[in-house]
C-alpha cells in the first residue's frame, strides 16, 4: 500500500471501472460535475448506489485542482492509496498453479502516462505480472489509472528495493530473462514459451548496465526511419503482441 492519502481515480471510463469492480471500501468520495450530462450522472448515481456511496455534484473548477488540471471528465474519485502485490506470493502462487508465467520488469519508466499505457497492453496481452522499481520510477498514482482505462485493476503490479537481485531470484526459479537493445536480436525471431521476463528499459538511458548482464538474450526492435527510437510504451506493446503471437500462434 502506498502512503499517498491523495489518490484519485478520474476520467468516465477508468472511473465508472473502478466504481464497478471495486469495494466500497476502497473509494473515499465521488465527485461528479454539475451539469455534467444526465444518461452519465444517473449511470454514476446508479452504481454509487449500490455500494451506498453519496455521490456530491461539484463545479468543473473544483475538479480541476483535485486533478492538477489533468482531463477528468467530469468524474473524479477519491480513493483508497493503490495497493501493490506481493511478488513472493505471485510466484509462489504461479508454481502451484503449473503457471509458465509471463512478467514485465519496468526499468525506472518516469513518465506515469507512459506506465499507464504499458498497463493497457499488458492487460491486453495477457501479462501475468509486472514488477517496477521502488525509487527512481513513477508508481501507481491517479494518472496511471487514468491512462492505464481501468487495466490497473487487472494486472497485479509489485515493488520491489533492487531490479537486479530480483532478476537473479527469477532466474533461480526457472525464468528465462529478455532485455531491450540497439544490438539485440529483431524481435521477431522471439521465442516467449516458458517462464519469461521481458526487462523494459528507462525511457532515455534504457536499461541500466547492471541490470543489462542479468540478460539471456536481448532484442531489438528493427527501424527503417529516420527516427531511431520509439516511445517505452510502444515498443512495449510492440514486444508484447510479439509475445502473444509467439505464444498462442493461430
Amino acid at each position: 500500500m502506498t502512503s499517498n492519502n491523495k489518490d484519485f481515480v478520474f476520467g468516465r471510463h477508468a472511473g465508472i471501472d473502478f466504481l464497478k469492480t471495486q469495494d466500497a471500501g476502497k473509494i473515499n468520495k465521488v465527485f461528479l460535475q454539475h451539469g455534467i450530462q444526465e444518461d452519465f450522472a444517473n449511470q454514476v448515481y446508479a452504481l454509487a448506489k449500490k455500494k451506498r456511496l453519496v455521490v456530491q455534484s461539484v463545479p468543473k473548477n473544483k475538479l480541476d485542482r483535485l486533478v492538477d488540471g489533468e482531463n477528468h471528465q467530469g468524474l473524479v474519485l477519491a480513493v483508497s492509496s493503490f495497493e501493490y502485490a506481493d511478488l513472493d506470493k505471485l510466484l509462489d502462487q504461479f508454481e502451484e498453479q503449473g503457471k509458465d508465467a509471463f512478467i514485465l520488469m519496468l526499468d525506472s519508466i518516469e513518465d506515469p502516462h507512459n506506465l499507464g499505457s504499458i498497463l493497457r497492453s499488458a492487460d491486453a496481452t495477457g501479462v501475468d505480472a509486472i514488477i517496477i522499481p521502488k525509487r527512481h520510477a513513477t508508481g501507481l498514482t491517479s494518472v496511471v489509472a487514468k491512462t492505464s482505462t481501468g487495466a490497473i485493476d487487472y494486472v497485479p503490479v509489485a515493488r520491489v528495493n533492487n531490479l537486479v537481485q530480483t532478476t537473479k531470484e527469477l532466474k533461480k526459479r526457472g525464468f528465462w530473462v529478455f532485455g531491450t537493445d540497439m544490438e539485440g536480436t529483431d524481435y521477431r525471431r522471439w521465442d516467449a514459451k516458458g517462464k519469461t521476463v521481458l526487462v523494459i528499459g528507462n525511457e532515455g538511458k534504457g536499461i541500466a548496465p547492471l541490470l543489462k548482464k542479468q540478460m539471456d538474450q536481448t532484442l531489438t526492435l528493427p527501424m527503417v526511419g529516420h527516427v531511431q527510437s520509439l516511445n517505452a510504451s510502444v515498443a512495449t506493446g510492440v514486444l508484447l503482441y510479439q509475445m502473444l503471437n509467439s505464444r498462442h500462434p493461430l
